[in-house]
């Protein structure tokens, strides 16, 4: 009994361990203001695979569809609480990165 009770804490401990594949998605986006922010939710206990290439990527091809040239990163990331545990630590949260449209928008 003692060893399923181990192999079964060891195969929750190696999942666990693995990081986890996230996207970028837009969240909210603005082609007046040429502002476009990205974000992925996770939980506490999740590491997360996850390209800032795509992210920037992401950014410069909607900025381009706007007629901008290219996309910045503002640099900093913002982090939001979505669902808090019992002790009130937050079990789930979203990650937020603002990218801002470069060059003058082409008239369309």
């Amino acid at each position: 009994m003692k060893l399923k009770f181990c192999g079964a804490a060891a195969v929750v401990l190696l999942v666990g361990a693995c990081a986890t594949h996230a996207d970028w998605l837009p969240t909210k986006m603005s082609r007046a203001d040429g502002v476009i922010a990205l974000s992925y939710e996770r939980n506490e206990f999740q590491r997360t695979d996850l390209s800032e290439q795509q992210a920037i990527h992401l950014a410069e091809q909607k900025c381009r569809n706007w007629g901008y040239k290219g996309a910045e990163p503002f640099g900093s990331q913002s982090t939001e609480c979505l669902s808090r545990r019992g002790f009130g630590n937050c079990g789930s949260r979203r990650v937020t990165v603002e990218f801002q449209c470069t060059g003058s928008p082409s008239q369309q």
